[in-house]
Formats: C-alpha cells, sequence, structure tokens
C-alpha cells in the first residue's frame, strides 16, 4: 500500500506500526522519525519565518478568519505519488492543510486512494486512531500492539503518581497572546499527576486573560508553545518569565511541545511520562536529557 500521510502526528503513527516503507509523501513538518524527513514533501507554510509570536498569531487569525489557508498542498506531486490511501485531518484548521482541499485533489487521482481524517481531541480518541488507522493500511495486528504498549506505560503513570498531591498546573499552548492547552492536554496533566488550571478535556485551547491566570494560583506552570522544541520553548518562555512569574508560580519549566504535547500521536505517552516526573520527580524517572528546560523564576522582575 502507498500511503500519504499530510499530518506529522500520523507520519509519526505510521512509523510507530511498522509502514514507514508504504509512506510515499508527508508534510514539511514531518521531522521524526529520521527516515520520514527524506520523503517527498506535500505540504509548505504560507506565513513567513522569522516572525514574532504575536505575528505569527496575527497573521494566522489574519488567514483563518477570511477563510485562506495556511499550508499550501502540492497537488501535483500528490497525483503523481498515486497514493492508496491519504491521511489528513479537520480537528485544528492551523495544523494541516484543508480538507476540502485534499478532498478535491483525491477525486482526480486514478488510483481513487481512501481519504482517511484523523481528528482526536482526547487521550483516547487519540488511541483509538492507532487502531483506525492501522486498519486503514492493512496492520490491525501492528496496531493492537502500540496500543498495548501505549496503555500499559499509562498505567504505569497512574500507579507510580497515585496518591500524591496534585500540583494546579498552567498549561500554556502560546505566550503572546495567552493560550490555556486544550484537547488533550488538560488530560495529560491529569494523567501525570496534576490539576489543570485552565484547559478542559476535549475542548480547543483557548485566549485567557493573564488576571485570569493569575487567580487561579498555578503551582507549575508548563509553557508548552505549539510546534517549538524544548531550546525554542525556553527562548520564548524567558522573554515572558516576569509576567509567568508575577502569577505566582514556584516553578516554570518549558518543555519540547513539538514532540511530545502538540501532535497527537503516540508520543503524547513520553509527554504523560515527561510530566509526570516533572510533578513528581520521586515517583517517576526523569526522560531523556533536552526534553525540557527549568526556568529560574528567581531572575524574573516581579
Amino acid at each position: 500500500m502507498r500511503i500519504a500521510s499530510l499530518v506529522p502526528s500520523a507520519t509519526e503513527m505510521l512509523f510507530a506500526l511498522g509502514l514507514g516503507d508504504s509512506v510515499v509523501g508527508v508534510t514539511h513538518e514531518c521531522d521524526y522519525p529520521a527516515p520520514a524527513v527524506g520523503k517527498p514533501h506535500l505540504t509548505r507554510s504560507v506565513i513567513p519565518d522569522g516572525l514574532s509570536a504575536a505575528e505569527i498569531d496575527r497573521a494566522v487569525r489574519e488567514r483563518t478568519e477570511r477563510g485562506a489557508a495556511i499550508y499550501e498542498l502540492d497537488a501535483r506531486t500528490l497525483r503523481e505519488l498515486a497514493p492508496d490511501l491519504i491521511v489528513t485531518q479537520q480537528v485544528c484548521e492551523v495544523c494541516a492543510v484543508s480538507f476540502d482541499d485534499v478532498s478535491k485533489v483525491a477525486e482526480t487521482i486514478p488510483s481513487e486512494p481512501q481519504l482517511l481524517s484523523l481528528d482526536p481531541g482526547t487521550i483516547g480518541e487519540v488511541l483509538a486512531d492507532i487502531r483506525t488507522l492501522a486498519l486503514a493500511a492493512g496492520a490491525p495486528e501492528a496496531g493492537e500492539r502500540l496500543l498495548a504498549d501505549s496503555a500499559e506505560r499509562l498505567d504505569r503513570v497512574a500507579a507510580s503518581v497515585g496518591g500524591a498531591d496534585r500540583p494546579r498546573v498552567l498549561a500554556l499552548e502560546w505566550l503572546d497572546p495567552p493560550y490555556a492547552g486544550g484537547h488533550w492536554v488538560p488530560q495529560m496533566v491529569e494523567l501525570a499527576g496534576g490539576e489543570d488550571a485552565l484547559g478542559l478535556p476535549g475542548e480547543k485551547s483557548r485566549v485567557f486573560e493573564w488576571s485570569e491566570a493569575q487567580a487561579v494560583q498555578p503551582e507549575l506552570i508548563v509553557s508548552m508553545p505549539c510546534g517549538y522544541a524544548t531550546e525554542r520553548a525556553a527562548e520564548e518562555t524567558r522573554a515572558h518569565l516576569d509576567r509567568l512569574a508575577a502569577l505566582g508560580a514556584r516553578r516554570v519549566v518549558a518543555v519540547d511541545a513539538s514532540a511530545y504535547f502538540s501532535r497527537p500521536g503516540p508520543r503524547l505517552v513520553d509527554g504523560v511520562e515527561l510530566l509526570a516526573h516533572v510533578l513528581h520527580p520521586d515517583r517517576v524517572p526523569a526522560p531523556p536529557p533536552g526534553r525540557f528546560a527549568e526556568l529560574d523564576v528567581a531572575t524574573a522582575v516581579t
């Protein structure tokens, strides 16, 4: 089977299922695992490089409000690849190419590919998508193995943090303007042994006022700017450290959001394990280096 993946999380899932050789095309953001990087790219971003967080937010809002796409699809390359299965999504209008654009192109491909949209809003739905994708790709047994492994790891975290105090966590999905993490993020916090201060499970991430965050008195701030790895997340967070320190949290941590929080794929389990260590270092082993950075709140001017 020839598979075109138009979502980074689906690409990760396909490789985790052992189907990397069947993947014939990916997005320009598919950077994991390493073999995915060399696959033909089927998308590109129309948002210029080098913008600040506020400028990115304004550019995205401006385009989405007038119904313009954030990403463009390379329709010619997609047709040439003649996939049997195209994996896309509709859950986030700023995360992938337009589903309608993909559908229109798919109708013109002689191979008559199946179009599969993965649109999870919760951890349970992310795990269910493993089974859905595995079935569509003809690898049901691999899907069940990956599901079982993911569930076992989550159960292990739950057992490790069971009975511990649950710190209030402010999960920041963006900083300018501030967004509270939504979709699966509040569940990740809960599974890791914390209490999400502003996010709601299964709901979209949302803009909030800093006064609202101060009112809930977070004990830990986890900065996870959507699409940023640890170094970029830490840099962005340091630029707002004075504001974050004023919220009264004892700790501020920046994480590799791109790998472990933004993408609804298998590595969300790694994200739960990472959070569990940050929240309960005496109960959960540390993740490999580079996955998070602790910022010194004492250096902030409040």
